[in-house]
């Protein structure tokens, strides 16, 4: 492994004769580790640095949370002790330590390492910095880090400029993303590097992240000894919601605003600057307000359910956990009843994503009022939930080996894709064929309802099974 006492961070500062990598609007390090360890002590307890950045951690045992992937015997704590890093993408919430993360590893190899936003860098600065670190893995024979935070907003030119690079070895890919890495990020990207997910950050975590930062005194709050209550505490983990980052600045405001050594519910409040309904002694009216809301979609109640969204919104929920919550209740609570239910929910996610708070906010409105008045079928829930069961029961059923595909000619020899009946080579365009595995044969699963589309479904499915009944008679 490299030296440990190498790159200290991926820095966001550009300095002249450290690394030759001078491109806006992408943030550069330095490579040169005496420099950067006196510039790092030059900057402890910098006043202007948020307290959410001074106290990033800069080791795994110093990180909270992500038990998962972190550890004894855990991906990352092997990826170092094996020496061997490899290009990652780090999927997961806002403030769940994916930044974090990739500096950490960053920190373990004497590479140079450059941050840059997706959000500001287009595909010529991409294709800047990629011929770069080539020469510099010819020169010096090291790959460079490019840590890319929101690569999911680059587009496909974009991320397929790193591909050669990555296949080569001249950069080693670390992204981050709040998005699903298998929609946002292109298959050969994808097939290159490693996924890691992170989850939301648990009260229990956070808790320890707050309790760690009112102790420190070089980097966090320690030497203002300022006391907590628990139900302060419990007010801030709450409004977090799994956010490590929210967490520790609504800490820090609320810190900024005390009037004696004791920081109270009043300062959170004045430190988020909106009124924020409060949670009750157990930490449950969280999980109320998201229950009304979706119990009063359920209901069809288009008034409730506009009420409901507009507390949570006052509470300070984070809208994009609401239009997730909406995407889910319009396949879970309508489904094929009003296929379009899914497409509005999303469409209303792309709006806030667009627009952002508070003009994205009305898209939610909208994407409630047709959710709520929408007709209602929990069948395709009700549908999957019997076929993930049968697949719990009996896991390892084998495909029937008439609807396996062929690919070699072993494969055929041994009888795939034997009697199979291409259905479009059949007058009714459907086969009596059976395509279950024998031990599941006559499963039924989906009973579409008699409301909206699923009418329609029922007599599509209906007409169909005719079709196979009668294809069995003539055959008998």
């Amino acid at each position: 492994m490299g030296s440990k006492s190498g790159v200290r961070s991926c820095f966001l500062l550009l300095r002249e004769g450290i690394f030759p990598f001078k491109l806006s609007p992408l943030k550069n390090i330095w490579y040169n580790s005496k420099k950067v360890t006196k510039f790092m002590d030059t900057k402890k307890g910098e006043k202007h640095t948020p307290l959410a950045e001074r106290m990033r951690p800069k080791t795994l045992k110093r990180f909270y949370g992500q038990e998962h992937i972190i550890g004894e015997g855990k991906i990352l704590s092997q990826l170092i002790e094996a020496d061997r890093l490899v290009s990652i993408i780090f999927w997961g919430p806002p403030g769940s330590g994916k930044t974090t993360l990739g500096y950490i590893l960053s920190d373990q190899f004497n590479f140079p390492c450059i941050f840059f936003s997706a959000v500001l860098a287009g595909i010529k600065e991409v294709k800047q910095v990629m011929a770069k670190a080539e020469s510099h893995k010819k020169m010096y024979g090291q790959p460079t880090i490019i840590f890319i935070d929101e690569i999911h907003r680059f587009n496909k030119a974009q991320q397929s400029a790193f591909l050669p690079y990555v296949e080569k070895g001249d950069i080693i890919l670390f992204g981050s993303t709040t998005e699903n890495p298998s929609f946002e990020v292109i298959a050969a990207l994808l097939s290159r590097t490693k996924v890691l997910v992170l989850n939301p950050l648990s009260e229990e975590t956070l808790i320890l992240i707050i309790k760690e930062a009112l102790a420190d005194k070089e980097q966090g709050l320690g030497r203002l000894k300022l006391k907590l209550e628990n139900q302060t505490l419990k007010m801030i983990v709450d409004y977090a919601n799994g956010d490590a980052r929210r967490a520790l600045n609504t800490l820090e405001i609320s810190a900024n605003l005390v009037k004696d050594d004791k920081i109270t519910t009043e300062e959170v409040k004045e430190a988020l600057q909106k009124r924020i309904l409060l949670y009750d002694k157990k930490g449950e009216e969280h999980f109320n307000l998201i229950s009304a809301l979706h119990k009063s979609l359920r209901n069809s109640d288009v008034d409730a359910s506009l009420y409901w969204l507009a507390r949570m919104i006052a509470a300070g929920e984070d809208p994009l956990y609401i239009v997730r919550r909406l995407v889910r209740f319009a396949s879970e609570d309508i489904g094929l009843a009003d296929p379009q239910a899914l497409s509005i929910a999303l469409n209303a996610k792309e709006a806030y994503d667009f627009i952002g708070s508070p003009e994205g906010e009305l898209a939610l409105a909208e994407a409630v009022i047709y959710l709520a008045s929408a007709p209602k079928s929990n069948r395709a829930y009700v549908a999957f939930d019997k076929a993930m069961k049968d697949v719990e029961a009996s896991p390892f059923e084998p495909v029937p080996l008439h609807i396996r595909n062929p690919v070699t000619d072993l494969m055929k020899d041994i009888g795939y894709g034997k009697d199979y009946a291409y259905a479009h080579k059949f007058p009714y365009l459907t086969t009596a064929m059976e395509t279950f595995p024998d031990k599941l044969k006559g499963r039924k699963y989906y009973e579409p309802g008699n409301l909206g589309m699923e009418k329609d479904i029922k007599k599509r499915i209906e007409w169909w099974n005719s079709l196979k009944e009668k294809i069995k008679i003539e055959k008998s």
